[in-house]
């Protein structure tokens, strides 16, 4: 079973309690969004492998660390996925970035893939699937199915907030990926979204209804 990273931090949860307050716009909902984003980013991170070197200092010759070129990839589920996209990459410009599109069938009520957009030596990268919201869990299921088509097998999915029913889903379709949250709410409420939660992510972010 994959391993459920709940990063609690003063910064972080001071951070989502203003964007949960219903008052909050959508400028600073959108930058409090990135700078989250980059803050999990160090917890998300802490396992990339590294390697041994020999610097020259300005005072001596030393043995260092340093990242060992594995390679990175981050994929925003769109859309709201976008909006935490510039805040990891503070952290990791080097990353490239895929996007994969979704949307719910109204009949059906399942994910549908309508875009996927990845770099093409995408099943040699760390990747990093963001999503603000892991609600039914049904768009990151599908997104990591997405990427596990084509070859991927290092994967983590990291999101804001949570529902148990959400983390659930993913931990059974995906044992092998781990999940990175900020906060686990309550649950969903009949129309699939989180209680208390913070509202739709993706019209927070770029001011729509």
């Amino acid at each position: 079973m994959s391993t459920v990273h709940e990063i609690k931090h003063p910064l972080i949860e001071h951070k989502l309690s203003l964007m949960r307050q219903k008052e909050t716009g959508t400028k600073d909902f959108r930058e409090m969004l990135g700078e989250i984003a980059m803050l999990m980013a160090y917890e998300v991170t802490r396992d990339l492998p590294m390697k041994e070197i020999e610097i020259e200092t300005p005072m001596s010759k030393c043995t260092t660390r340093m990242l060992s070129g594995k390679k990175m990839g981050i994929v925003p589920i769109l859309r709201a996925g976008l909006g935490m996209v510039d805040g990891i990459m503070q952290l990791v410009p080097a990353a490239k970035v895929g996007h994969i599109g979704l949307y719910r069938d109204p009949e059906t009520l399942l994910p549908v893939e309508y875009y996927c957009k990845l770099p093409p030596d995408v099943q040699e990268r760390e990747l990093i699937v963001v999503d603000p919201m892991l609600a039914t869990g049904g768009s990151a299921n599908a997104a990591i199915d997405c990427l596990k088509k084509r070859g991927c097998t290092s994967i983590k999915l990291v999101s804001l907030i949570g529902a148990p029913e959400g983390i659930e889903a993913v931990q059974k379709a995906h044992p092998d990926v781990d999940i990175y949250i900020a906060a686990i709410d309550e649950r969903l409420d009949d129309h699939g979204y989180i209680v208390p939660g913070l509202g739709d992510a993706g019209d927070r972010i770029f001011g729509t209804k």
